[in-house]
């Protein structure tokens, strides 16, 4: 790829004339196919190793771009997505034989021996995922006496049973009548009364909660129960008393106090006023529909699709009104079908996120800058600008609107991450139209400046989305709900600024700080959007090396250090999701090769390319690699919420080996000032 120095539009940052000299003699030509076998131990043999692993991944990456532009792998989560599609359609009377059957695949093929569900490759059985796909599977037909039924069931009363599960799986069973409305925390719609300064109104939670939590206070409210097809009382550890009274926390913590409240707002359901209670109903519609995306669907993602169809279905609206199609349409969409016949429900679509990361990745493999590929992409991602104004502007009124979504259609919801990286993809493509980019970056940098949270660094989609209330409440027992800063998200948000020749402004300055503040005693960073500490590491180093820190910089060294102490005998790197609860998997877990790439970003930019734990890095992912140029990766590395949400991210195992071989390879792009 040929570098520009100058700064100019659409251009990949200068490089040394040094390092360019350097890098131009280890390119070479590599093997069309081929495995990369052992990698040789001099210099040089590694060096044409990691040059052929990327040439074969950068062909593979290349085949798989949409004649649109994009990129997009499959997003890959656990069973409770597809139960929960069955259990909605249920609910409906639309649930048919075919789409049951190939539900029932996938999630029998998902099942552990000893009966349980996990959400997560490897991990430990869930209790909610396993109600969830048990009751899925007998809406299939699976009787309970069947062996891998019997084993489930089992497995869930010595869990604790129905009663022990999370809010959210309870939700689904009472809509059926197989809970109690009464036994779950109440969700009154008259909290959208609550004015956007008051403690726990709806914009106190995160985009992604506040968006399913508006449909579910006209489902709490309206206590819908459909006949129940078969019952469940194998699931109970005692069916006659499958609510087990549980003794109230002390009135003197956050936790007792919400409780009673709790109790409060159930008496409040029996005697709201009834015109009150419909006009905040009516209210809630409105809110769910003003806010449906173009495509039918509601912030790109399946959890708050599901439950607005179900509350508007509640309030009236029939299958065939053109806001109820347009929703169920787009849940078909969410839909994976297998060559077996099976179906995956993906719980979200990355086309966004995957397009700029591969479009970086192929930049820094070698791709000249006016690829057509990387024009093509960037072409559609300019078109998938959001230019209106959204939620975030709440907390942000007057802000200029300039940003990018994680989806394909989310329009009321960009997000930070998104933006920075798309604008750090942008500086590496030479575009026949500097004019049109430019302006687009400007905007999104704008934005993105405009978004920077009190404290000098950046959430994911709302600006000091930080209250602690939320967390206390009886009903947020599953993930976060608010969208405080994080250290990956700041992180790219530096790199982007830096490239845009803005390392010295006070606002990046203040994102530096907030970093170098938030670096563990160990010398990582805590991954909130990637699992985990190799994810956080990875994001910070490239950061503060491009807006200025020497490598010297003692928080660098110590990450290095981390870094080294962590990787693997076989020269990976992986970090178990368990690290988010448990410290003592921290840095630790099977090698991958997105966690690999990782860790590998964050030593080069650290200036260890020569160093040994690069190279064992670097020969890891050559020998690893598949001869179609990707790499296995059953591990989850992505994360929706620590510990209670994971994802795997099908083009991780491929953008991020290739954006760390490239690198190793070409050397570290470097930040310019922007024109």
């Amino acid at each position: 790829m040929t570098a520009t120095t100058d700064g100019s539009a659409g251009a990949v940052g200068p490089r040394a004339a040094a390092a360019s000299t350097t890098n131009e003699s280890r390119r070479g030509t590599a093997a069309a196919s081929g495995t990369g076998g052992s990698a040789p131990s001099g210099a040089s043999g590694l060096d044409e190793a990691a040059a052929r692993a990327a040439e074969r991944a950068a062909g593979h990456l290349l085949a798989r771009q949409d004649p649109e532009g994009w990129w997009k792998g499959d997003l890959e989560t656990n069973v409770t997505m597809d139960a929960e599609d069955l259990l909605l359609r249920q609910f409906l009377g639309i649930l048919d034989a075919d789409t049951t059957h190939a539900a029932a695949l996938h999630i029998r093929r998902e099942q552990r021996e000893d009966g349980a569900w996990t959400t997560f490759y490897g991990g430990p059985g869930d209790l909610s995922a396993t109600v969830e796909a048990y009751v899925a599977l007998r809406l299939a037909g699976d009787p309970p006496e069947a062996p891998h039924m019997a084993r489930a069931s089992a497995w869930v009363r010595a869990a604790g049973g129905i009663a022990s599960a999370r809010v959210f799986t309870r939700i689904w069973l009472a809509l059926f009548g197989w809970w109690r409305w009464e036994d779950l925390p109440e969700l009154p719609p008259e909290l959208l009364f609550l004015p956007k300064w008051f403690p726990l109104n709806i914009y106190d939670f995160g985009c992604w909660a506040r968006q399913t939590i508006v449909p579910l206070t006209v489902v709490s409210a309206k206590r819908p129960v459909r006949p129940a097809p078969f019952p469940l009382d194998e699931l109970h550890t005692d069916p006659d008393l499958p609510a087990p009274p549980r003794p109230l926390a002390p009135a003197t913590g956050w936790d007792g106090l919400f409780q009673r409240l709790d109790k409060a707002l159930h008496v409040y359901h029996r005697v709201a006023p009834r015109a009150l209670r419909r006009t905040a109903m009516n209210q809630a519609a409105r809110w769910i529909i003003e806010r449906q995306e173009n495509d039918g669907c509601w912030g790109g993602i399946q959890p708050p699709a599901v439950y607005s169809v179900i509350a508007l279905h509640l309030l009236g609206y029939d299958l065939q009104h053109p806001v109820m199609r347009a929703g169920l349409a787009s849940l078909d969409r969410f839909a994976v079908w297998r060559e077996d016949g099976s179906r995956m429900i993906e719980a979200c679509q990355s086309p966004v996120w995957d397009t700029c990361l591969a479009t970086i990745a192929l930049a820094d493999a070698g791709l000249e800058p006016d690829h057509p590929a990387l024009v093509k992409a960037v072409d559609w991602m300019l078109d998938e600008e959001i230019t209106r104004t959204g939620d975030w502007a709440v907390r942000r009124p007057g802000l200029p609107p300039g940003g990018w979504a994680f989806e394909f259609h989310n329009d009321n919801y960009p997000d930070i991450d998104d933006t920075a990286e798309v604008l750090l993809a942008f500086r590496r493509v030479r575009h026949p139209d500097p004019a049109r980019l430019e302006a687009a970056v400007a905007r999104g940098a704008r934005w993105t400046l405009g978004m920077q949270s009190r404290g000098g660094a950046w959430g994911a989609f709302d600006a000091d989305n930080t209250s602690a209330l939320p967390n206390k409440l009886p009903f947020c027992d599953f993930g976060e709900v608010i969208d405080p800063p994080s250290a990956d998200v700041t992180a790219h948000v530096v790199e982007m600024l830096a490239f845009e020749g803005l390392a010295d402004d006070p606002r990046t300055r203040r994102g530096v700080e907030w970093l170098l503040a938030a670096q563990e005693p160990n010398g990582a960073w805590f991954g909130r959007w990637g699992v985990n500490h190799v994810y956080g590491t990875g994001s910070v180093l490239p950061a503060l090396t491009a807006a200025g820190l020497p490598v010297s910089h003692p928080a660098i060294r110590r990450s290095v250090r981390w870094l080294g102490s962590v990787q693997n005998e076989d020269g990976g790197w992986g970090e178990d999701l368990r690290s988010y609860h448990d410290e003592g998997w921290i840095g630790r877990g099977a090698s991958t090769a997105s966690q690999t790439a990782w860790a590998l970003l964050a030593l080069l930019a650290a200036g260890e390319r020569e160093s040994e734990p690069v190279r064992r890095g670097v020969a890891w992912l050559a020998e690893t690699q598949r001869e179609d140029g990707t790499w296995d990766e059953p591990y989850f590395t992505g994360t929706g919420f620590p510990w209670d949400f994971s994802i795997n991210y099908h083009l991780y195992r491929l953008v991020f080996p290739l954006t760390a071989l490239g690198r190793y390879v070409h050397g570290e792009p470097s930040p310019g000032k922007a024109r």
